[in-house]
C-alpha cells in the first residue's frame, strides 16, 4: 500500500523542519490502516515499532510517500515493513529517509489478543 502526506507549516518543528512526532504518528497510522485493510474484522493496536532513526530533516512543503508492506504473520500478530521517501517536486527525484518494523496484535472485545481473521483477498 503507498499513501502521501504534504508536509504543511503545522507540522515543523521550532527549528522549521518536520517534528519527527509527526512523522512517527503518520507511519503509527497507514501501516494500521494497511493491517485494518489486509484483516477486515480484527481490531489491532501497535506493539512495537522498530528501530526509530531519522536520516535527514524534511523541510515544509515535501511530498512524503510512505510504502508499506506486510512482513510477516503470526498468530495473533502481524507486521509491516514501512519505507518513507521524500520527493524533490522540481527534479522528479525522491530519497529513502525513514524506515522502520512495525507490528500490530490483534484484540478481541475484552482487550485480550486474539487469532487473526484470514487476510482479504489481494486485487
Amino acid at each position: 500500500m503507498e499513501s502521501y502526506k504534504l508536509v504543511l507549516p503545522e507540522h515543523l518543528n521550532h527549528y522549521g523542519r518536520l517534528f519527527g512526532g509527526n512523522m512517527l504518528k503518520w507511519i503509527d497510522e497507514i501501516s494500521w490502516i494497511a493491517a485494518s485493510r489486509d484483516y477486515p474484522g480484527c481490531s489491532f493496536v501497535t506493539v512495537a515499532m522498530d528501530k526509530v532513526e531519522f536520516h535527514q530533516g524534511v523541510e515544509q512543503g515535501s511530498i512524503l510517500r510512505f510504502r508499506v508492506q506486510r512482513l510477516r504473520e503470526g498468530k495473533t500478530s502481524v507486521q509491516y515493513h514501512v519505507d518513507v521517501y521524500c520527493d524533490d517536486i522540481e527534479s522528479g527525484s525522491e530519497d529513502l529517509i525513514f524506515a522502520t518494523n512495525v507490528t500490530f496484535v490483534c484484540l478481541d472485545r475484552q482487550g485480550q489478543k486474539a487469532r487473526l481473521q484470514p487476510p482479504a483477498p489481494q486485487p
